[in-house]
């Protein structure tokens, strides 16, 4: 202790002798009066360096700001941030707290230029003496240079220099605070200090202090508030109210400092230093939730987030776009209407749990903009492990934030049926399809680069959904008829049917191509809510292909604004569109869904039940809004297969594409479109898709078998306009064909 007061002394009459050189030498001891006297030791080189003192231009970077995720009715339900940071005007901020820190920090602000002589020498003496930090030395302008340094350096090593205590980075201040002077006003300068400064718990600057501290804007602070914030300023990693009751005893205590100070300083009064030192703290904990995690739309959330990140037109890399989005102070328009994404949540939650092992997602998108409007899932995302939370995005792809996504089942049907009318087929086009269906050869499926990819060993079955006997376009995407699609891929030819399913906008969520097998039509491939929704939105629009869309607007820290427009382009023939609109309405009145309710409106739409019972879809549109519903185990869809299954309370011994998410889907668009305006489809072209090009349902009349024949003869099931249209061949093969698919593809009887 004794050798401590001796270095305490020796550096007072230090820097009294230099003061009485005068001049240079005199600022020279400004510039060493750093509150850390007492142990830290200051780097001084000599006390006759050269020291320049003349204005150094300082660069002022743009202040991290934080980033606002706005709905279609402009309110924010997320923001990112570096630093949680809002910064305001200074008449935005409250003329006692302005007093408040003036006080304590640089009392005489206004009265002296770039440093105060006078108040650093008092406060070097004062510290040292005193034995510990009571007073600040800087001016502060002095400390707004610094924390613009702090703030501009792009790695620790520049971190450091800009706090060092030497006397090579304080003149380097002072020549930059010299010219601040010269730059700006005394109230500029303080508005400056007040949006870049510090104030702990994470808050960044006056504004974002005051709402974190006490819930409230800067501008309502009242005299005990502004105490408490001005005396966080100093040391906020030792009065960080956040950390600990040991924490905010000490900045109560500091704020009690600030309060005689003023009083002292005759901005307050002695009574009213009391009355306010009697007050509690007040620190309100206010949470400030930034990122996705804690948004109220998550999973829309990060949709949006990724958009950012993935988007060339945002900023040239990554990293640049990654700056941008937490540090640009941006307001982000979205598509998210709050309405239709809380009509997918209700309907979601009434039919399954968060504690479910699936999960059940849904996506909704309008057609002819690609906009999305809603995206929810039955648990809540969330990355710190807690039980329910998803730590991934499952309503979207990989490149959104996604995983693999799921099998899609039957809802992939709707692809190859749009492909057999852009071939050329009508509504009661058909043939027969047993309960069981084999390749008749390799050669029956070839992908996009001729490849045999035919099985003739495998057997493709019929679920419980849909049937044997003949079938049309029509009844067999009524009944999801499997060995019915199966044959209508052969005839249409697998290329073509992947083809019209890419040019709708499908693709496997994990970015990969679509996988060009025998099953193709089934729905092997693995893909996401929104890309479903989309696809299928694209048939309601009439062959309007729209990218999907989730920001129209982003506005600058400046004020300029971009907006987005959709990006579309025409894939179908608007009559191909109409017609599968036409057969898939029917899924509703006499299919799949035909018990499971209706919307009150023009409706398609089509149910999806994979193989082994791996996930389960419904897929279907209006004119004015498109939406997709997906259940599964994310713990692995083959592992934990949708059997023997309980969801919301109820159990399923086989989960279909009609057992909840048909139900969510009906519900969810009900009340989302309640009070719009309904819009019809238009009508069928009957005149080019009406009645058969040459396969209607055969006539029921007895026949002798023959060689290689079962000797029955499959009855209609649809509406086709009659005759004989078997054709069989020499070995039974059914060879009845339609012109316009070219060269003829036996189909081998099954039983």
């Amino acid at each position: 202790m004794q050798a401590t007061g001796k270095v305490r002394a020796s550096a007072v009459t230090t820097l009294v002798r230099l003061i009485a050189a005068g001049g240079a030498a005199g600022v020279l001891a400004a510039a060493v009066a750093l509150p850390a006297v007492g142990g830290a030791g200051i780097a001084v080189k000599s006390a006759t360096e050269d020291l320049r003192l003349q204005p150094e231009e300082l660069e002022e970077p743009p202040l991290p700001q934080v980033t606002e995720i706005l709905d279609v009715n402009g309110k924010k339900f997320a923001q990112f941030y570096y630093e949680n940071r809002e910064s305001v005007s200074l008449d935005q901020v409250a003329p006692i707290m302005q007093q408040a820190i003036i006080a304590i920090e640089d009392f005489r602000f206004y009265e002296h230029g770039a440093i105060d002589l006078e108040g650093t020498l008092r406060a070097l003496v004062k510290n040292l003496t005193s034995g510990g930090i009571t007073e600040g030395g800087s001016s502060i302008t002095q400390q707004y240079v610094k924390q613009v340094l702090v703030n501009a350096a792009e790695n620790k090593e520049d971190q450091d220099a800009a706090v060092e205590a030497s006397l090579t980075r304080k003149l380097n201040e002072l020549r930059h605070a010299m010219a601040i002077e010269q730059k700006y006003t005394k109230d500029q300068i303080l508005e400056r200090y007040l949006n870049i400064a510090y104030f702990g718990a994470g808050a960044h600057g006056i504004q974002a202090a005051s709402k974190r501290f006490f819930d409230k804007p800067a501008s309502k602070l009242e005299l005990h508030e502004a105490a408490t914030l001005a005396a966080a300023v100093q040391n906020p990693s030792s009065t960080d109210p956040n950390v600990s009751k040991a924490q905010r005893k000490r900045l109560q205590d500091r704020r009690n400092l600030v309060l005689d100070r003023m009083a002292e300083l005759k901005k307050i009064s002695k009574e009213e230093a009391e009355a306010a030192k009697k007050r509690k703290l007040g620190w309100k904990d206010t949470e400030m939730p930034g990122g996705c995690e804690q948004s109220k739309y998550a999973y829309f959330c990060m949709y949006t987030r990724y958009e950012i990140l993935n988007n060339r037109q945002f900023g040239k890399t990554p990293e640049e776009r990654e700056r941008r989005l937490v540090r640009g102070g941006l307001t982000i328009k979205t598509t998210l209407d709050p309405k239709m994404q809380k009509a997918a949540e209700k309907a979601i939650r009434k039919y399954a749990y968060p504690s479910d092992k699936p999960v059940v997602s849904e996506a909704m998108i309008v057609p002819g903009t690609g906009e999305i409007r809603a995206m929810a899932a039955s648990r809540t995302y969330g990355n710190k492990g807690k039980k329910n939370e998803m730590g991934y995005n499952v309503v979207a792809d990989e490149a959104h934030g996604g995983a693999i996504g799921f099998q899609t089942g039957s809802t992939a049907k709707v692809y190859t049926l749009v492909a057999a009318l852009e071939k050329g087929m009508k509504l009661s086009d058909g043939f027969s399809s047993g309960n069981v269906y084999y390749a008749p050869s390799a050669s029956a499926f070839r992908d996009c680069k001729n490849n045999l990819v035919g099985i003739p060993g495998h057997p493709v079955r019929n679920s419980s959904e849909g049937g044997g006997g003949f079938q049309n376009l029509q009844t067999g995407t009524w009944n999801s008829v499997n060995t019915f699609f199966m044959q209508l891929q052969q005839r249409v030819g697998l290329c073509d049917t992947v083809k019209t399913a890419e040019k709708l906008g499908m693709k496997r969520a994990n970015g990969e191509k679509l996988e060009q097998v025998e099953t193709f039509t089934l729905g092997v491939n693995e893909s996401d809510p929104v890309t479903v929704a989309n696809s299928y939105a694209t048939i309601a629009a009439r062959g309007k292909y729209c990218e999907p869309m989730a920001i129209t607007e982003i506005r600058e820290r400046d004020g300029k604004t971009k907006t987005y427009k959709p990006k579309c382009k025409e894939v179908l023939d608007p009559e191909v569109a109409d017609a599968a609109n036409h057969i898939l309405s029917g899924v509703f009145t006499k299919g799949t869904m035909r018990d499971k309710g209706n919307i009150g409106r023009d409706a398609a739409g089509k149910t999806g039940t994979t193989d082994d019972y791996t996930a389960a879809w419904f897929a279907g549109y209006t004119p004015d809004l498109a939406a997709a519903v997906s259940i599964g185990d994310t713990r692995g869809a083959f592992t934990h297969d949708l059997t023997n299954v309980t969801i919301g309370g109820t159990s399923y011994t086989h989960m279909y594409g009609s057992s909840i998410a048909g139900p969510v889907w009906v519900e969810s668009m009900r009340a989302a479109l309640a009070g719009t305006r309904a819009t019809s489809f238009v009508p069928v072209n009957m005149a080019r898709f009406g009645g058969c090009a040459s396969s209607c349902a055969p006539k029921p009349v007895k026949k002798e078998p023959r060689n290689g024949g079962d000797g029955d003869i499959d009855t209609g099931g649809g509406d086709g306009d009659g005759g004989d249209a078997d054709s069989q061949g020499e070995n039974g093969a059914d060879r009845r064909f339609d012109r316009n698919f070219g060269d003829e593809r036996p189909i081998t009887p099954v039983e």
